[in-house]
């Protein structure tokens, strides 16, 4: 990621939480940041999350290419582990904005007491 040049990148994009009537204080959450690189948060734009899980589940299954390099489904499903991001948006289970939050700061923590264990 040092090589390459990223963005952060609001899971739930911005422009499309915006376009639902919320405020800025309710999609600028740690819980909707990931860091990714420019050309994919570019790509996303204001895309909803449905269609956009929706592409990368079929770039994992043999289709166009359209957000990053990743084109295996077990590789996508480590990313999102890796991101804490629930890998069931790649099944189509999209939660709502607050649900998706919810289950992404469970996993955020998660990774955090495991790392603090390993000390």
């Amino acid at each position: 990621m040092l090589l390459i040049h990223g963005d952060v990148h609001h899971i739930y994009p911005r422009e499309h939480l915006k376009g639902l009537g919320l405020a800025r204080g309710r999609y600028n959450q740690i819980a909707n940041f990931v860091r990714t690189q420019s050309e994919i948060n570019i790509a996303i734009g204001a895309k909803p999350p449905e269609l956009y899980f929706e592409q990368l589940a079929a770039q994992c299954r043999g289709g166009p290419l359209k957000y990053g390099a990743i084109t295996d489904e077990i590789s996508m499903r480590q990313n999102f582990e890796a991101n804490c991001v629930p890998t069931s948006v790649l099944d189509g289970i999209i939660p709502t904005y607050d649900d998706f939050l919810e289950q992404r700061r469970a996993l955020m923590a998660l990774k955090i007491k495991g790392w603090f264990e390993s000390l």
